[in-house]
């Protein structure tokens, strides 16, 4: 699968520049893609494939004649609508976005790819980040976890996290102009990344592809050590 090239930068080694040393970071890769095309933000790929009729139908429903209120509808939409199969304990592993919205479960990487087909069904340029968290706990393995960033004239990109509010503590929501997670960076090891990419990381496609369900993935947490990435925090 073609991949859009990921954004360089070199890395920021420090995590005592705290928010400041974040802002600055995803400010630059900000600037670089206002300088690129956006219309791959805005392409159908395999896996963001919101030419599917079941997308288009559902984000018809969703548009506002507000840009802002379209985003905050879709995000919302994905966030409760469509369940976080671990939190529901389902085990039917779904990627493409059409896929995702039919069965109405998935990972954070399956509502991710969601919520991006649905704003660009809207026409709002829309991508994948990722972010490096522990599994469980301090002492847990490392693993990926999916995030969504949107693109409006008005703001710039912002990112926001459609993975699922829940009773443990996780309360996401989409701020226009600000950017909002489900989980802060607390363990040894955790990271954010500031790329943006217009279609899923190849390996991590793979990987969930491997998996025939959801608890094979929860047995191999997918950890892309080797990615050159640039980090934010």
């Amino acid at each position: 699968m073609e991949s859009t090239p990921p954004l360089r930068a070199n890395v920021l080694r420090r995590r005592n520049f705290g928010a400041i040393a974040r802002s600055l970071a995803f400010s630059l890769i900000y600037q670089r893609l206002i300088l690129q095309d956006l219309d791959p933000y805005l392409a159908a790929c395999p896996v963001i494939d919101w030419h599917h009729p079941a997308i288009t139908a559902q984000a018809l429903i969703l548009a506002d004649d507000s840009v802002e209120q379209t985003v905050i509808n879709c995000f919302e939409f994905v966030r409760d609508q469509i369940e976080h199969v671990i939190d529901f304990q389902r085990d039917t592993m779904t990627i493409k976005a059409s896929e995702v919205l039919i069965q109405g479960s998935s990972l954070c990487f399956g509502k991710s790819h969601l919520l991006v087909a649905l704003l660009r069904a809207n026409g709002i340029a829309a991508g994948l980040c990722y972010q490096r968290l522990r599994w469980d706990g301090a002492d847990s393995a490392l693993s990926w976890h999916g995030l969504v960033a949107y693109w409006l004239a008005s703001h710039g990109w912002h990112r926001c996290d459609p993975r699922g509010n829940s009773s443990l503590g996780v309360n996401a929501q989409c701020k226009i102009g600000q950017d909002d997670f489900a989980f802060a960076l607390t363990h040894s090891g955790e990271q954010l990344f500031a790329e943006i990419w217009a279609q899923p990381w190849p390996a991590l496609v793979t990987h969930l592809e491997r998996c025939a369900t959801v608890d094979a993935y929860c047995n191999y947490p997918f950890d892309d050590s080797a990615a050159e990435l640039t980090l934010v925090a």
